[in-house]
């Protein structure tokens, strides 16, 4: 039996981390930690420090990377702090695959580091392909690295495409839960409250997220995303609302024919999928009883009630620098939304807004990306 596979994980902290440990934890004979990093959750990691022992950690934020410094003591991990701690961890020798899952924008520079490293990325962070897909696709090709999706939908559109040649897909349909606000008419959705919006009714994720699973806002993200990792055409590209959570993803192909991907709604199964591609082997989730499952219903989500999905074709339509601005100014209104400061349609006024104000670079290098990033921040907080 070969040796366990060298994984580091950005992000180790959040929901997609967590649970990429409980993986590992299951599948100690072909998964080895060999670096941890997160944002500022330096309790949290001091404790994973304790139970995986890697030989590198970091966290982004340096008061808290001293906390952990103080909580950690003598330890065979060496400790890292800020963006060049993280970067470091990316890029560390021993790591055969990089997980990324640092939430938002943040998560860019460290999953571009992995993959200029060449490694392979298991990308969790739909956020680095939104914001600079053109550049990252670029360097992934050139360094010839595997992009392996960790997103339930991404990774059934993988799934299904296995065997297949690029092109005869002639659309890609990405499925969405509805969120918990499915049914809700638009002038109650004026007055929904952030304690509402967290009540996802089948997955469980982040705070961040799961507001942009009750705007649709992932699934706008998700739509730019497929683009970029299948290069497929964003018109080529739909949205269904599918509220079991089973059926994650589906492919058309030219002679009509459908391809889908099924499960049940937990993410350790396509996590596992990108940990061990192209193996597998049983592993955490639990099975899909077909018999037991009932009805599967599927249809239109409604652009008046969520209007994300029309702001990503927007955004994508204008290129360059507009998907890393609407991106950004989601990221301000999701946490003014969750602060109280503004409202559910506050979240999607704004972006609307700062995109409206932004100059889009047609073709941009990564540092116009990230000034029309902080850009479109300082506008969203305008906006509040």
């Amino acid at each position: 039996m070969s040796e366990p596979k060298p994984i580091i994980i950005l992000g180790s902290t959040g929901s997609i981390g967590q649970q990429t440990l409980e993986v590992v934890r299951a599948l100690p004979h072909r998964l080895r930690v060999v670096g941890l990093a997160a944002h500022s959750n330096h309790e949290l990691l001091a404790q994973q420090i304790a139970e995986w022992k890697p030989a590198v950690a970091a966290l982004w934020d340096e008061s808290a990377a001293q906390q952990l410094r103080d909580a950690v003591g003598s330890s065979s991990t060496r400790l890292l702090a800020g963006q060049s701690g993280v970067h470091e961890v990316a890029t560390y020798q021993e790591g055969q695959l990089v997980l990324g899952a640092m939430l938002g924008a943040a998560g860019l520079g460290p999953t571009l580091a992995a993959i200029e490293a060449g490694k392979d990325v298991a990308i969790a962070n739909k956020e680095t392909l939104v914001a600079a897909g053109s550049v990252v696709m670029e360097v992934a090709r050139a360094k010839g690295v595997a992009l392996l999706p960790v997103d339930s939908e991404h990774s059934a559109i993988a799934q299904c495409l296995i065997g297949e040649e690029a092109k005869t897909v002639t659309k890609l349909t990405i499925t969405a839960s509805g969120g918990p606000f499915v049914d809700t008419p638009k002038e109650e959705l004026a007055r929904a409250t952030a304690a509402r919006a967290l009540k996802h009714p089948t997955w469980t994720m982040g705070q961040k997220i799961t507001v942009d699973s009750a705007t649709l806002m992932n699934k706008a993200l998700e739509s730019i995303e497929a683009h970029w990792l299948f290069d497929v055409p964003m018109q080529n590209i739909d949205v269904v609302v599918h509220r079991q959570s089973i059926v994650h993803s589906l492919v058309t192909f030219c002679d009509n024919s459908v391809k889908a991907q099924l499960g049940v709604p937990d993410m350790r199964l396509p996590i596992q999928w990108a940990l061990l591609y192209p193996e597998r082997i049983g592993g955490t989730a639990p099975a899909l009883d077909i018999a037991s499952m009932g009805p599967l219903t599927f249809e239109r989500p409604d652009a008046a009630r969520f209007p994300a999905l029309a702001l990503a074709h927007h955004a994508m339509q204008a290129g360059g620098t507009a998907p890393a601005v609407m991106n950004a100014a989601n990221e301000v209104a999701v946490h003014a939304f969750l602060k109280g400061t503004t409202s559910f349609y506050g979240i999607t006024d704004c972006i609307e807004a700062v995109l409206e104000r932004h100059t889009v670079i047609a073709r941009p290098k990564l540092s116009d990306i990230y000034e029309a990033d902080a850009e479109a921040r300082r506008l969203a907080r305008e906006f509040f």
